[in-house]
C-alpha cells in the first residue's frame, strides 16, 4: 500500500528561461513554509534551478509544452524534486570539459543531492521526470 507524502506541490511553468527564477522564488517560499533549514534549502534551491533550467533548455519539445515541477516532503529527512517535460530522452551524465561553457548541470545535481535519477512519465503522459533527493538535517528536538 503507498502511502501520501507528508507534503507535496506541484507547479506548471512554461518552457522558457524566465522559469527558473519563478521556480525559484514558489520553492524557496515553500521551503521557509516547511521550515526546512537554510542550508538545504540552499542547496534545494541550486537543485531546482538546474533540472528547470535543463528542462527549459534540453526538453526539445514544442514550445507551448510546460514544464511540471513537483516537491515533496516525503519525511522530516528528506526533500525530494522532480521536473517533467515532454521530452522522452533520459539525461545523462557527461563530465564537462574545462573549456566547455555548458554541460555541468547534471554533475553539480549528482555532487549535492543524496541520489537523483530519471524516468519516463507515467502512463498516458509524455515525456520524462528528473528528480533527485536531499537529505535533511534532523531535527534537533523534534518532541519540542
Amino acid at each position: 500500500m503507498l502511502t501520501q507524502p507528508v507534503d507535496v506541490v506541484e507547479w506548471m511553468f512554461p518552457r522558457l528561461p524566465r522559469s527558473a527564477g519563478r521556480a525559484r522564488i514558489r520553492f524557496i517560499r515553500q521551503a521557509f513554509e516547511w521550515e526546512v533549514p537554510v542550508d538545504s534549502a540552499e542547496t534545494g534551491l541550486i537543485l531546482l534551478s538546474e533540472l528547470v533550467t535543463n528542462a527549459c533548455r534540453h526538453a526539445r519539445s514544442p514550445r507551448d509544452r510546460m514544464i511540471g515541477v513537483r516537491v515533496l516532503l516525503p519525511a522530516p529527512s528528506l526533500l525530494r524534486i522532480e521536473v517533467s517535460d515532454a521530452n522522452p530522452d533520459l539525461p545523462t551524465l557527461r563530465h564537462a570539459t574545462p573549456d566547455d561553457e555548458s554541460g555541468r548541470g547534471l554533475e553539480l545535481v549528482a555532487a549535492l543531492a543524496t541520489s537523483w535519477g530519471a524516468h519516463p512519465r507515467g502512463e498516458g503522459y509524455i515525456g520524462k521526470t528528473v528528480w533527485c533527493e536531499l537529505a535533511l538535517p534532523a531535527p534537533a528536538n523534534p518532541h519540542g
